[in-house]
């Protein structure tokens, strides 16, 4: 039995409970809810899609109900994606606060590319969450599996306020990826010679 198969069985119960309180009648309360629990008790494929569309929806309630129940905070999902990188990645940023601020969720781990939810925040343009994510204890310049960076992303989709924040967090303008291009080279493919000169001078 795979780790998050364990895990989740063991929040399923929880999980349960916690949904009946939305789908009991009023009459006959404790009858009804015992036999209303056994069923609609989700499968473990359903117990799974509620937990990461509860990351993707910004559902802090409902995570919350699992790891109460024990399941790990920074368990992933096939791709990778844990719930504090769904979260960002949708731009929940009550969410992502609760999710490192009380469910000690980590900030700098990698989905299966090697991507992180600050590299997921800035793809979509959630300056919130990426700027939450900026001040997370975490290596500015973590790299992906193709060795692109926070900045590097922030560069391609000209977040010039990221850009900003993630320079003054210590960023570094001349990182190279795996290909041997540069921030700047970054943001000439996408035609801005005035962020590339920005950051050539910024590199020196």
């Amino acid at each position: 039995m795979s780790f998050l198969k364990q895990t989740l069985t063991a929040a399923l119960f929880v999980v349960a409970a916690f949904t009946s309180i939305y789908t009991s009648a009023a009459t006959d309360a404790t009858t009804q809810a015992n036999t209303q629990q056994s069923a609609t008790r989700p499968n473990m494929e359903t117990l799974k899609a509620r937990y990461f569309d509860a990351a993707r929806e910004g559902d802090s309630a409902m995570l919350s109900a699992f790891y109460q129940a024990g399941l790990d905070v920074n368990v992933a999902d096939e791709k990778g994606y844990t719930a504090l990188i769904l979260a960002a990645y949708h731009g929940h940023t009550d969410t992502v606060n609760f999710l490192i601020s009380e469910a000690n969720a980590n900030p700098c781990q990698e989905d299966n590319r090697g991507n992180t939810a600050l590299m997921g925040a800035i793809f979509k343009g959630h300056v919130s969450v990426a700027k939450q994510l900026v001040f997370a204890d975490c290596d500015i310049d973590e790299e992906n599996e193709q060795g692109q960076t926070a900045l590097m992303f922030a560069s391609l989709f000209d977040r010039q306020e990221i850009i900003n924040t993630l320079i003054d967090k210590g960023a570094n303008p001349a990182h190279m990826d795996k290909a041997g291009n540069s921030v700047a080279d970054i943001a000439l493919s996408q035609g801005n010679y005035e962020l590339a000169k920005l950051l050539n001078s910024d590199a020196k």
